[in-house]
């Protein structure tokens, strides 16, 4: 007997599955035995918390998750998205992983380019912190004149 993939779940958590919102009320244990799109409520990102390049593109991937609905359309906004990130980002480690993102999801492997994603939130804080720092630099330099 295959067994299927099992998903705790404590009383108030949330999962979202195929484009449904669930909330189990008391601890559970869920067992999926077949192929569903699901995120756990921690990989969900909220939109007034998509406020970085990186983070935006999650969203819209997640978006394609969560309401499949749109995913046609959601889909051109990624393109849009992932375009204009490549020619933002410098660090090559960032455009790598950016290209591996695309194929994930030209192959349908939107959950896993979500992950991808996720891994580039720490090296994206690090740019954007030393990009506003050296913005200080220049502001306080400038105010030293």
């Amino acid at each position: 007997m295959t067994r299927g993939l099992q998903v705790p779940l404590r009383a108030g958590d949330r999962i979202y599955v195929n484009g449904a919102v669930l909330r189990v009320d008391r601890k559970v244990s869920i067992e999926f035995m077949n192929d569903a799109v699901f995120l756990l409520e921690g990989h969900v990102l909220h939109p007034e918390q998509a406020t970085t390049p990186l983070r935006q593109l999650y969203f819209v991937l997640q978006t394609m998750l969560l309401e499949p609905r749109n995913a046609a359309a959601t889909r051109g906004m990624f393109e849009e998205s992932y375009q204009s990130l490549l020619e933002t980002f410098s660090n090559n480690e960032v455009l790598q992983a950016l290209r591996s993102v695309h194929t994930l999801v030209a192959k349908g492997s939107v959950f896993e380019a979500l992950k991808g994603i996720r891994g580039l939130f720490p090296i994206e804080d690090s740019i954007l912190s030393e990009s506003h720092g050296h913005e200080l630099e220049i502001r306080e330099a400038a105010s030293c004149r």
